[in-house]
């Protein structure tokens, strides 16, 4: 599907030779500016402070290709992004890896695709299964290598193993057609079959969701798959593998992403792409403001802001404006707790990495020199070097970075607008990108007119929260092809054959 010269902490599934929260809690014991938070497997090379507390048993180092666990000639380090300890090393797969795990996964491909839907089905269910008995282990390794707060990290959990029970469903359905021609003796069937090995790359911010979403449809379709985990967070991906060996699964950012569609076109290869967004959160002045702020908090704050979907501009109308700011910002500093993801209050973890947090404070001082108000945070949080106070700003204008970049960080920049045309169609729709989108209204006309009007993938009408496993994700413009889980999610990973049957 597309070159790589570096692909860290590979993995293949090959075949064998035989949640989140909704509401808003008081937290008296943490405000944002003055809290200081404080058959047997292979051994890990070596441990850290980081590991302590990490199953063993499925903290895996090497490499996963054809159902074996194979070392690389090189390693590179997994940092702990809350303290900076080295959680591992890990291989460091390169160019020959990489082919002999494609090799493993065309190999497999042959036999895969012959075997029946209901043994797809039982494979992933059992897949499945696994995930749900060490789902507390599988959050403890994202909370270690992301960052992510545990309670977060336990809801992915979950995220993730649902994709595989939806996915090990859609295998039974993946229904063909017989289209009746108006020659009397000729039928034409549409049949659908899998397209071959699939490579997976996914990123570091969800760690495990963002492998199962794919490869739970891959597998599900009859084709077999090389994944290519973010180097940030690769233990998450080799424990899925090891729990997929287990199930008996037969063993098996935007400028990088143009990047690959450019090596994919070359060689005409099937592309699914979710490349990030930038997505706007209107408050009309007809909407409930307690619930725009519930809404924003979630949609904004989630994973200390670092999701692909997270509100990054808040164009809020006139009339509501000052009201929206100010419960905004109690509930920033009552409700957001900084600190390890594992500390039990904490809300908000670190950033991935200090370029993160560089991104972050550079959209905040270019904000402020062009005239925007800092209302709450602002600043490095003295927790530690990868922290960053959760931040609102207001009197921001659309000339400022924060306005005009995803800032994937917890940054709320408040725009004051007048119209409702004008935040839709000016600011808005004025993105290249297109992924999700949200607005707060109670004006049923001017629900259905909005919803309609953007221009994005996935809108959320006086929601914050609207991932899930039933439902289409994707989105419009540079933010992507295709779409992942839902009925429709299975379609990126199948091809359609046209037969046509004379002589009847």
């Amino acid at each position: 599907m597309a070159t790589c010269f570096r692909l860290r902490g590979c993995l293949t599934l090959h075949l064998p030779t035989a949640p989140a929260i909704r509401g808003l809690r008081p937290r008296a014991d943490c405000l944002v500016a003055t809290t200081r938070p404080s058959p047997g497997p292979a051994p890990i090379r070596r441990y850290a402070r980081g590991t302590e507390g990490l199953s063993s048993a499925l903290l895996r180092t090497d490499g996963f290709v054809g159902g074996r666990w194979l070392s690389a000639a090189s390693t590179f380090p997994v940092y702990d992004p809350a303290s900076g300890a080295e959680l591992g090393l890990v291989a460091d797969c390169g160019v020959s890896e990489a082919r002999a795990a494609v090799r493993a996964a065309y190999e497999a491909f042959c036999t895969w695709k012959g075997v029946s839907a209901k043994e797809r089905s039982s494979f992933l269910r059992k897949w499945y299964d696994l995930m749900i008995q060490n789902k507390d282990d599988l959050a403890k390794i994202i909370t270690a290598e992301s960052g992510k707060p545990l309670k977060e990290a336990q809801g992915e959990i979950l995220y993730s193993a649902n994709f595989l029970e939806w996915f090990s469903e859609e295998a039974r359905r993946v229904y063909g057609d017989v289209i009746y021609t108006p020659a009397k003796e000729r039928r034409a069937l549409v049949l659908k079959q899998p397209v071959g090995v699939a490579a997976v790359i996914t990123p570091w911010n969800f760690p495990s969701a963002m492998i199962t979403r794919k490869v739970g449809a891959a597998l599900a379709a009859g084709c077999t798959v090389v994944v290519k985990p973010a180097e940030d967070t690769p233990f998450s991906a080799l424990a899925l593998a090891q729990l997929a060996n287990q199930a008996g699964i037969p063993p098996g950012s935007t400028a990088t992403g143009k990047v690959l569609l450019h090596h994919a076109a070359n060689s005409v290869k099937r592309v699914s792409m979710e490349l990030g967004g930038h997505a706007p959160f209107i408050v009309f002045d007809s909407a409930n403001v307690d619930q725009a702020v519930a809404g924003a908090m979630v949609s904004k704050f989630r994973n200390s802001g670092q999701t692909c979907v997270c509100s990054n501009r808040f164009l809020v109308q006139r009339g509501i404006h000052d009201s929206f700011v100010k419960k905004f910002a109690e509930a920033i500093k009552t409700n957001l707790c900084v600190g390890n993801g594992f500390e039990e209050r904490t809300t908000q973890g670190p950033l991935i990495n200090e370029k993160a947090v560089e991104k972050v404070e550079k959209h905040v001082i270019d904000a402020i020199s062009k005239g925007a108000t800092v209302v709450t945070g602002g600043k490095r949080h003295q927790v530690g070097k990868n922290f960053f106070e959760p931040t609102l700003l207001s009197n921001v204008t659309q000339e400022m970075l924060c306005s005009r970049e995803e800032t994937f960080g917890p940054l709320a920049p408040v725009i004051n607008t007048d119209t409702q045309k004008e935040p839709v169609g000016t600011i808005a729709n004025a993105a290249n990108v297109g992924l999700a989108g949200y607005f707060y209204s109670q004006d049923l006309a001017q629900i259905w007119r909005v919803a309609e009007q953007l221009e994005v993938g996935m809108v959320g009408v006086n929601e914050g929260l609207i991932s899930s496993v039933e439902c289409p994700f994707g989105g419009v413009k540079q933010s992507g092809l295709g779409r992942e889980g839902s009925k429709y999610g299975i379609d990126e990973y199948l091809e359609l054959k046209y037969v046509c049957f004379g002589g009847l």
